[in-house]
């Protein structure tokens, strides 16, 4: 009897930035998704302008983690060296010309309702830079982080230009504290192999 495949629901996973240890539960989230793919490398492209305090998210998260000196993820987009509309495409490129295969996660401020002010959100697909400010850039990335950092409307050009940077601060906080804890997962898990090997090893010879 003929059957249909359940089409694939792509993942995604949202949380407000001041969710008593939200930092940790984001972690877990980047964990159990990208974990199996650790083998491949894991590129951050965070978009946005440092000339524009709403848009600045991308290159704070690039720049902290910078500081934070992460060791299993390649950082694109810091505050020295944004990328935005201008050099997206040659990033891009860059980007698929140094890696194999590379796992993409874009990372972008946007505008949305009043209720969804302060939430990020962590999907499954690509990323449409610029469409909030109708601007046509090419998507990016296998998966997404989005932070809302004002609401959306008329003259969102001028909205993000007049957003709190304490908001958008705190957001791109939350997001680097996050990989920076999911950047010390999979730097041990390497540690965590060769010791359960060591231990099953032990058990067999006991048991021998």
């Amino acid at each position: 009897m003929p059957f249909r495949l359940k089409p694939h629901k792509p993942y995604s996973f949202f949380i407000e930035h001041t969710e008593r240890s939200g930092s940790k539960l984001f972690a877990d989230q980047l964990h159990d998704q990208l974990a199996k793919e650790t083998h491949r490398p894991i590129v951050l492209v965070c978009i946005g302008s440092d000339r524009s305090t709403g848009d600045s998210l991308g290159p704070l998260v690039g720049t902290f983690l910078e500081e934070r000196s992460v060791r299993n993820i390649h950082v694109y987009g810091t505050l020295t060296k944004p990328v935005h509309a201008l050099n997206l495409v040659e990033t891009l490129h860059e980007v698929q010309t140094r890696f194999h295969r590379p796992l993409i996660i874009a990372i972008d401020a946007c505008l949305g309702r009043l209720s969804s002010v302060g939430y990020i959100f962590f999907s499954e697909g690509p990323l449409a830079p610029g469409a909030g400010v109708q601007k046509e850039l090419p998507s990016v990335g296998e998966y997404n982080i989005k932070a809302v950092v004002n609401v959306s409307g008329f003259m969102e050009m001028m909205i993000l230009q007049n957003t709190r940077l304490h908001l958008v601060y705190e957001l791109a906080r939350f997001i680097t504290d996050g990989f920076a804890e999911f950047d010390s997962r999979i730097g041990r898990l390497p540690q965590e192999e060769a010791a359960i090997t060591r231990l099953r090893q032990s058990r067999d010879e006991s048991k021998s």
